[in-house]
């Protein structure tokens, strides 16, 4: 079985920068741990990086999050901590300028992955949105997203993502 790990939107800025939220760096160690075990049994791991320009408030994403966050190059932009020092050289990044990611759809379309597991941030925007476009492009495949690898600002809405994601078929483990 081919395995994919898909680390969505670990980034500075949405751990403790300035979108960050208590709790999302408690998500550090588990994610790394977690890209680790993947590794060693032989799946892949890839890499989702939100990334705006200097031109972010001029964006539709821009006028209704007026909170300028992963600028291309910046600090904010790095992905965080042991998950940041996870990647290797090699490793595909798809930088995205909206929740979902195409590039990454139309690469996955290429692939023949029987498993694919999402974590990272936001439950509820990035990592849903993410998960949409995996099933669209490998709809045969086992989707997975482990509740104890995913977390968002909202409580509320973090719960109602992991229900939209089961209601469309994506297993949610660890909940």
């Amino acid at each position: 079985m081919k395995e994919l790990l898909i680390v969505v939107d670990y980034q500075k800025d949405f751990v403790d920068g300035t979108l960050g939220f208590a709790g999302a760096e408690a998500l550090d160690g588990p994610i790394a741990q977690r890209i680790a075990v993947v590794r060693a049994g032989g799946g892949d791991v890839i890499f989702t990086m939100d990334t705006h320009g200097a031109d972010y408030a001029d964006t539709m994403e821009g006028k209704k999050l007026p909170v300028a966050h992963c600028l291309k190059d910046t600090l904010g932009w790095q992905l965080y901590g042991q998950v940041g020092a996870s990647l290797l050289p090699g490793d595909p990044v798809f930088e995205k300028e909206t929740f979902p990611s195409l590039d990454l759809a139309d690469w996955l379309r290429e692939r023949d992955y029987d498993a694919v597991e999402l974590c990272g941030l936001v439950s509820h925007i990035c990592v849903l949105s993410n998960a949409v476009m995996v099933k669209a492009a490998l709809p045969n495949a086992a989707i997975t997203v482990n509740a104890r690898l995913t977390a968002s600002y909202d409580p509320d809405l973090h719960q109602k993502a992991l229900d939209v994601l089961e209601g469309i078929h994506i297993t949610v483990t660890d909940r």
